[in-house]
């Protein structure tokens, strides 16, 4: 007769220790332990051996599964097909599969190329893959993606209005795909079929301030800001470096040479992967002396809020600026750079000497051998006479810039 649930569930192993044997039909039975596990077995024949095929444990695996799974076995057997090796080529194409994912093949790239980035950056690109592209497309065989598929994920974060967010998402998957083809892993890229296919990305610089007046009265207001000791001092020291917010947030003071009034970033803290040397203005050396007294015995010259080990928020410039009166459509930190970039230009400034300054990317392939020294003489009169400037401006005096000669 065949089993039922209850004969099941009531089954006890046998005294004498060995295996106790429940048959159903069509070859499949239920065989219980002597430690009381309980396991499906079919038994059939094939090229006329005898074998046997695990279908699962009961009670994980009810009455009516096991009689579908063996179904599906003597299915395959109807087609000359053995279950057992039928499941075993399964098994490794699904490793196979596990191992040519998405999302293996994205961490894949990502470890290899870590070491060319800075760290903000790489954070930035495996928050996209582990937000935007993973959850959809992680467990999927590389190999098997195809352009409508990856559309519909890049849509979802076009639909959050997050358009070049989009558009760096597709950059980064095409250059997961690109390496897959690379490695042997992939025929081609879908992500080059979808060019076009997103909404443009309306290019837009950074709010700043770059009239005289109204520099003053930020620089006023800042003065008078009534937040922590330091934040202010960021807040002091931003249009004085220009550099960008992560660079100023995550100074070091190990980097900082206040007797000689220089502060060398080292390659792996810049954009560009250059040392770059920034030389310090009278005001500048000041307001870090003072800012030393406080927090000179920590590694970090801007600690967070919350523990002296780690740099502070990148949200607190920002949010600073806002509790001065500043939107996000006014004035944000990496304003300052465009302030000063703008207005050292109006000055009359060497062009290369200010763009060696900004530690921007050498466009110019003929000289793109970046030397982080270039410039150095130029670029100290130039960011002491930048400070003094400001002093002006915040004084009251009325500035009228003189152009300088190379």
């Amino acid at each position: 007769m065949p089993l039922t649930v209850t004969a099941c569930k009531n089954a006890k192993p046998r005294e004498d220790g060995k295996p106790l044997r429940l048959s159903d039909e069509k070859g499949m039975y239920l065989e219980v332990m002597p430690t009381g596990a309980k396991y499906w077995r079919l038994k059939y024949r094939f090229n006329g051996k005898e074998k046997r095929l695990a279908l699962g444990v009961f009670p994980e695996v009810g009455l009516a599964d096991a009689r579908d799974k063996r179904e599906e076995a003597r299915r395959l057997l109807s087609e000359g097909i053995d279950p057992s090796e039928h499941r075993k080529v399964a098994k490794a194409s699904t490793q196979l599969n596990s191992e040519n994912s998405f999302e293996a093949v994205a961490r894949e790239w990502f470890a290899k190329y870590l070491p060319t980035w800075v760290a903000s950056h790489a954070d930035k690109i495996m928050r996209r893959f582990e937000r935007d592209l993973f959850p959809w497309l992680g467990s999927r065989p590389i190999a098997a993606i195809e352009a409508p598929e990856l559309l519909s994920c890049l849509q979802r974060i076009e639909h959050r209005g997050a358009i070049e967010t989009a558009h760096r998402a597709m950059q980064n998957a095409g250059q997961v795909f690109r390496y897959a083809i690379a490695t042997g892993r992939a025929q081609r890229n879908p992500a080059a079929d979808l060019v076009g296919a997103l909404t443009p990305v309306v290019k837009t610089s950074f709010p700043t301030i770059t009239d005289p007046a109204k520099i003053a009265e930020l620089l006023r207001a800042i003065d008078g800001y009534q937040g922590t000791l330091v934040t202010q001092c960021a807040l002091k020291l931003a249009p004085l470096v220009f550099v960008r917010p992560g660079e100023l947030r995550k100074a070091e003071w190990r980097e900082i040479d206040l007797d000689n009034a220089l502060w060398v970033i080292p390659a792996e803290r810049m954009k560009m992967r250059e040392k770059h040397i920034v030389p310090l203005p009278s005001q500048a050396v000041e307001i870090l002396r003072e800012l030393h007294a406080l927090t000179g015995h920590n590694r970090y010259v801007f600690p967070g809020a919350r523990t002296n080990s780690r740099p502070m928020s990148e949200n607190t410039v920002n949010a600073a600026l806002r509790r001065l009166g500043y939107d996000k459509d006014s004035m944000t930190g990496h304003g300052f750079r465009h302030m000063a970039s703008t207005l050292l230009n109006e000055q009359g400034w060497n062009r290369d000497a200010i763009e060696r300054q900004m530690a921007h990317a050498e466009r110019n392939s003929i000289r793109a051998t970046y030397n982080y020294a270039e410039y150095l003489p130029e670029r100290v009169r130039m960011m002491q006479s930048w400070a003094d400037y400001l002093d002006a401006l915040k004084r009251g005096a009325k500035v009228t810039p003189l152009f300088k000669t190379a």
